[in-house]
């Protein structure tokens, strides 16, 4: 695996690119906010509780309301600090109840591709689209490839697209992500405008 560029910030993206339950957690994150900001969350997190790796049964079991006002510390980890609080325990709840608090074990036992997606998708806050991306991502850049991997990301999984994190490799790319999401909102607001 390469070095990630999705926090843009070393510390975290070495975090993201060894701690597997950071990686969901990120990838959980990324809604409503800058993807940088939500990819660096799980590290800013990990800060607070002072852990070096986040254990997903101590998130789990945190009480509800210090984790959210540990979400809600300027910076805030999310923009919606008491709601992904919420989320982020719900999720780790998931990956200690399923996974015996394993999380690498959710792409690692996935029989194909298919299965890897469906895993994925029934986990807390992904829904298809997000398990897509992350499917994608496991594939591009960490050499998660199950049979079947590509055609279970979509369109995300295409060789060469620069459509979500998954294709964040470097500054240049990045800009060429944001250009494309940039695009996809237009396009979207003037679909429907027209209706």
């Amino acid at each position: 695996m390469s070095q990630l560029y999705l926090a843009q910030d070393p510390a975290a993206d070495e975090m993201l690119a060894t701690d597997p339950f950071a990686l969901l957690l990120g990838m959980l994150l990324d809604q409503q906010i800058p993807l940088e900001k939500a990819f660096i969350g799980p590290y800013r997190l990990a800060e607070r509780l002072g852990v070096d790796r986040l254990d997903p049964a101590a998130v789990a079991d945190h009480d509800a309301d210090d984790l959210a006002r540990i979400f809600a510390m300027p910076i805030a980890i999310h923009r919606f600090p008491g709601s992904m609080a919420e989320r982020a325990r719900k999720l780790a709840r998931a990956v200690v109840d399923d996974y015996a608090g394993d999380a690498a074990s959710i792409w690692t036992g996935a029989a194909d591709g298919a299965d890897l997606l469906r895993r994925l998708g029934a986990l807390p806050g992904f829904g298809k689209q997000k398990a897509q991306i992350f499917t994608a991502l496991l594939g591009k850049q960490f050499g998660v490839r199950p049979d079947g991997w590509r055609a279970a990301a979509g369109p995300y999984g295409e060789e060469g697209s620069l459509r979500s994190v998954a294709d964040i490799v470097d500054a240049a790319s990045l800009v060429r992500v944001r250009e494309y999401k940039k695009q996809m909102k237009a396009a979207a607001k003037a679909a429907g405008g027209a209706k």
